[in-house]
């Protein structure tokens, strides 16, 4: 089960759900930014704990040109996604953010067949579709 990528998918989804519910809380007496900076630290030590202790760490040097690249603009990303993420909680309610937020699962769909080449069936493009609308709906306060 480990294995598989389902398996890491679904609990990326757990955990992102508890980000939300934990960082929504953790916003409340503090700036976003600074929030935002907590928790990038927190990623950073236990990240490194994790590397020493399963002895993974690499040297960056190895990383071809185009590598490095990419996981630096893939890291900016993040970083201004997270700003953003915690921006959005800081003055909005959690069960609204996430789902907006979740629409990074139409751009990516999106933008891995424009630029990836991946293919998608119509069933896959109609669950896209929903996800979507779902997030939109989600979204209103009505």
């Amino acid at each position: 089960m480990t294995t598989s990528w389902q398996f890491w998918a679904l609990s990326a989804a757990v955990f992102a759900a508890l980000t939300a519910l934990f960082a929504k809380i953790g916003v409340a007496q503090v700036g976003s930014d600074f929030a935002t900076f907590v928790r990038t630290c927190v990623v950073v030590i236990v990240l490194a704990a994790l590397l020493t202790a399963t002895g993974q760490w690499e040297s960056p040097f190895d990383l071809s040109p185009r590598t490095a690249i990419f996981l630096t603009l893939s890291g900016l990303a993040t970083g201004a996604s997270w700003l953003c993420y915690f921006r959005a909680l800081k003055i909005g309610d959690a069960a609204r953010v996430a789902p907006l937020d979740k629409l990074s699962v139409v751009f990516v769909a999106v933008l891995g067949a424009m630029f990836l080449g991946e293919k998608l069936s119509a069933i896959n493009w109609a669950g896209v579709g929903l996800i979507g609308v779902g997030a939109i709906l989600v979204a209103l306060k009505v």
